[in-house]
């Protein structure tokens, strides 16, 4: 059984509904239309109705279970703008007209997700990040605490014997171009605690570099050093179940001969299921190489760090990739005021 099999038998216990603003992507109906049948997920549409329609029908689809909202023409519409527009960021977006901005269907996805209309979103499959993040972190709340919002994929290799059954979690890979050390401590408890609920096995955090234990000594080492020990200071504040060690190589975080070479006596290196990258650049490099080259399932950017669930899916994803992160935001949603605590039990903003 595949990890996203598993994820879906999780979530036919507890369906959840999950937005997708690009309605009218061909691959976006067609991943909702097999999560609608397989009754995981209760999917919704935003687009013109009847452009949606055509294109299901075009590609012999049945598109009976499919909600399908028009944002301009959505009963909520009024009442999203006057929520907009009593948001003290609102002044800030530089935009004066609210209408303008919630017929966007990539505000009105956020918005229903804010304002609990939906259980999670879905985007990016025909839009820059940008387009998909500015609205997210616009308007849906961080979590308490939370100062940088980042981004979390999970990679399934062929070959099994890396991370857990072949599982591994990346962070981050789409959002934070240089971190700092407190993102990158940040960066890797979200990721240990994502990948604690989506695989139930204890995270093993490996915080890379190009050098292992003070092999090289530069301000970048350095710096992941520091990022460790900040990261093993929250995780026992937050009483957290997981090991963190850094500076590791790549290699040596993944190689059991290796570690015992380079890193012995470390209860990470060699057995890593989390890899926490130093940069952007760095991260979302190694997520298209094991995936052209190594053959690997991609499913992310994940969100970490808001308190509503929403994924990004890359304009080159494929039909079940998207349906993959779907699958994943929908069993965030089913427990994620359990993944995080401390999140507030509303959804008031200031």
């Amino acid at each position: 059984m595949t990890f996203i099999d598993q994820v879906l038998e999780k979530l036919k216990r507890h369906p959840k509904r999950i937005v997708f603003p690009e309605g009218g992507e061909e691959r976006i109906i067609r991943a909702a239309v097999s999560l609608a049948r397989k009754r995981v997920v209760a999917p919704i549409l935003l687009g013109k109705r009847e452009v949606v329609e055509a294109k299901a029908e075009a590609m012999g689809l049945d598109h009976g279970q499919l909600m399908v909202i028009d944002p301009v023409k959505a009963d909520d519409f009024s009442m999203f703008c006057q929520y907009l527009e009593k948001m003290g960021r609102y002044r800030r977006m530089g935009v004066a007209n609210s209408a303008e901005i919630m017929a966007n269907p990539n505000y009105f996805a956020s918005m229903m997700v804010q304002l609990n209309q939906a259980d999670g979103l879905v985007g990016g499959a025909s839009v820059y990040s940008s387009a998909l993040l500015r609205p997210l972190f616009q308007l849906i709340k961080p979590l308490p605490g939370v100062r940088s919002v980042s981004g979390a994929e999970i990679v399934e290799l062929p070959d099994s014997g890396f991370g857990d059954g072949g599982v591994l979690f990346f962070a981050d890979c789409g959002v934070i171009p240089e971190p700092t050390v407190e993102q990158l401590a940040g960066i890797s408890i979200g990721t240990a605690k994502l990948a604690r609920q989506m695989s139930g096995e204890r995270p093993r955090v490996a915080m890379l570099s190009f050098s292992t234990k003070g092999s090289a000594k530069t301000p970048a080492t350095e710096k992941i050093v520091a990022a460790t020990a900040l990261a093993r200071q929250r995780a026992v504040e937050e009483g957290l179940d997981l090991e963190i060690d850094g500076e590791l190589q790549a290699d040596t975080a993944l190689v059991p001969a290796l570690a015992a070479t380079k890193a012995p006596g470390s209860r990470v290196a060699g057995r890593a299921n989390v890899l926490i990258f130093p940069d952007l650049n760095s991260g979302n490099i190694a997520s298209k190489l094991v995936k052209l080259l190594a053959g690997a399932r991609i499913y992310g950017q994940l969100m970490l760090g808001l308190s509503k669930p929403a994924g990004e899916v890359s304009r080159g994803a494929s039909v079940e990739e998207i349906e993959g992160v779907a699958a994943i935001v929908g069993l965030q949603a089913v427990e994620y005021r359990h993944l995080y605590p401390l999140q507030e039990a509303n959804s008031q903003t200031g």
